[in-house]
């Protein structure tokens, strides 16, 4: 049997820290989305303000990634490595950002968004939008008591009825000093089933929604992780703590994030972009 953390008051703390940061630094990203940037740029950016604040750039190196940031533009379901790939009018880009802090035996923060770069299609609002409900939907199943199959059942059960499907080749996942720990958190699943959650867990919830099929391809640079159709694919990712009352979500944002959460039809939730969602539905 798997054996899986239940961290300490410190190690929450320590976890906190990681996790803020990673959040200020999607926020510090959406900033600077535009047409005509590259995905080079973006990790640019992502590692910068990393190091800034003494903190490491978890994916740079990790089992040979060369990049300190994943950025999956379009059909990229995740995984894409930044380069020379230049964001156009319409495009959708995840953005995926994990920070190790303190830079010496630290936490792991894990989080990500989907930015719209300038105005985007019907479809790519639709794809988008579903991902980004479906990572609220996930997240109000965890609670002490409440079993991992309750998170995937809300997610594919919203993503199906939208037309859309849930990708299974690549799940959420325990975190802490290491970047992957058990549990494994699929987004598709049974109600009641699975692991029972424990107050003092920590993992991600990061559904990645497709378009069309919900099968994937992955390129020859081992890495980059396509939709077999080549339809598109959105994802939205968040790092929670299993709590007595529910759940904390550790890479809670404190503003709302430029190019994605700030349009009119970005469908935000109290629970994953509270301050989009206060800022929609004051007092």
């Amino acid at each position: 049997m798997e054996h899986i953390e239940i961290m300490t008051p410190s190690m929450i703390e320590g976890m906190r820290a990681s996790c803020e940061l990673a959040a200020d630094c999607l926020v510090h990203v959406g900033q600077h989305i535009r047409a005509g940037m590259t995905t080079e740029e973006i990790n640019t950016l992502v590692h910068a303000y990393t190091i800034e604040h003494h903190a490491i750039p978890a994916p740079l190196d990790y089992k040979g990634f060369p990049k300190s940031v994943c950025t999956s533009p379009n059909e990229v379901v995740c995984h894409g490595i930044p380069g020379k790939y230049v964001l156009k009018n319409g495009d959708i880009v995840n953005v995926d950002v994990t920070m190790i802090l303190p830079a010496k035996n630290g936490f792991f923060g894990d989080t990500s968004i989907t930015f719209y770069v300038g105005e985007p299609s019907p479809e790519a609002k639709h794809v988008t939008e579903v991902a980004r409900r479906s990572l609220e939907l996930g997240i109000e199943q965890v609670r002490h008591g409440g079993r991992i199959g309750d998170i995937g059942a809300a997610i594919s059960e919203y993503a199906h009825k939208m037309g859309c499907s849930v990708v299974r080749e690549y799940v959420g996942h325990g975190i802490g000093r290491k970047f992957h720990m058990p549990p494994q958190v699929p987004h598709f699943g049974k109600r009641d089933t699975g692991t029972r959650l424990k107050a003092g867990m920590v993992f991600t919830i990061e559904p990645m929604i497709n378009l069309g099929h919900y099968e994937t391809e992955l390129m020859a640079d081992k890495w980059t992780v396509l939709t077999r159709d080549r339809s598109l694919s959105a994802q939205f990712e968040h790092t929670i703590l299993v709590t007595r009352d529910g759940c904390d979500i550790l890479t809670t944002r404190k503003e709302v994030v430029a190019n994605s959460e700030d349009r009119d039809y970005a469908d935000v939730g109290p629970r994953s972009c509270p301050a989009a969602y206060s800022a929609r539905h004051p007092g």
